[in-house]
């Protein structure tokens, strides 16, 4: 039996259909579980990581919503531990019943991830990352002289939205934990959202205003447990140059310096598949041995059978 250490990083849209229901979300983590099942069948140790625009979306409008002074609206960073926490529920409810049904006696744990950054990450100097609700000009400004310090854009004529920073993780606090966990078996679901970001300040870690990319944070994991894969599961089955050209391109094979090449001809979109591609070359340059692979969640079978997506090798 194949017994590989995989880190699995899932994008947002493994968990959130249409309908922001808890039963509608659970229905499509369960789906979700059903295709990464076949991972653990296959005998390979599963490191589970997540987005979580949506969910933390929701909980920052809920927060704003009720905000007063009885139920002050939580702030960024305890708001993304509470999508962790409800995000990892989710995926351990749905790991239990799927693995009673195939008789796989394995435990499932979700970690609630600090996400260590730098204080001088150039980042924080130039906030662009979008999150929470739309505002009105007179909203905004009445959220703006709560909070000085936030920062405000108008985005795309639908009203002003707050922006934060996204700076690159440098560890990852509960790494020696997920390593302990992954090292006994246990089905270990970490760094969600990309994990709490923090930084250090003498002995403390202190939460900042600030959404970390999903990926760079798995890549951190993947590193830290050292593992033999890395997958980053997406809306599309193959990763395309040339998108929507005539002369259209699918990867199926790719080494980073092929990769680097694409990215300096701008081949791929700032916001979605260029921190895919960025973290599967950290990942692949720090483990030269290891492959990391971007493809489907529909496309795990294909996967398993004969390594199927675009694959990123040191070459």
């Amino acid at each position: 039996m194949a017994h590989r250490k995989i880190v699995v990083a899932l994008g947002g849209n493994a968990i959130l259909s249409k309908d922001a229901t808890a039963d509608a979300q659970k229905k499509a983590v369960k789906d979700t579980v059903n295709q990464l099942i076949k991972f653990v069948k296959n005998g390979d140790q599963l490191i589970i990581s997540h987005g979580n625009g949506p969910q933390v979306g929701n909980i920052l409008i809920q927060q704003a919503n009720s905000d007063s002074e009885q139920t002050p609206a939580m702030p960024l960073d305890t708001a993304g531990a509470m999508s962790q926490g409800e995000i990892g529920y989710w995926m351990q409810n749905a790991f239990n019943e799927a693995l009673k049904q195939e008789g796989i006696d394995l435990d499932v744990a979700t970690i609630v991830t600090q996400t260590i950054v730098d204080a001088k990450d150039p980042g924080f100097e130039n906030p662009t990352k979008p999150i929470g609700p739309f505002y009105t000009k007179e909203e905004m400004e009445k959220q703006q002289s709560q909070n000085p310090d936030a920062k405000f854009v108008e985005d795309s004529g639908r009203g002003y939205r707050r922006v934060v920073a996204s700076p690159i993780p440098t560890g990852i606090k509960e790494a020696n934990i997920i390593k302990q966990l992954v090292e006994s078996n246990v089905i270990t679901i970490s760094a969600g959202g990309g994990g709490v970001p923090v930084v250090e300040d003498g002995n403390k870690l202190v939460g900042v205003e600030a959404v970390i990319d999903k990926d760079f944070a798995s890549e951190k994991v993947a590193e830290l447990v050292e593992a033999d894969m890395f997958i980053i599961l997406t809306a599309v089955e193959n990763v395309y140059v040339n998108f929507n050209k005539p002369d259209q391109k699918k990867l199926d094979n790719v080494t980073v310096a092929e990769l680097e090449k694409y990215i300096d001809e701008d081949q791929f979109a700032k916001g979605s598949m260029l921190p895919k591609i960025q973290a599967a070359i950290k990942y692949v340059n720090n483990r030269p041995d290891s492959k990391a692979i971007i493809t489907s969640l529909d496309n795990v079978k294909n996967l398993l059978a004969n390594d199927a997506g675009t694959i990123v090798t040191k070459g």
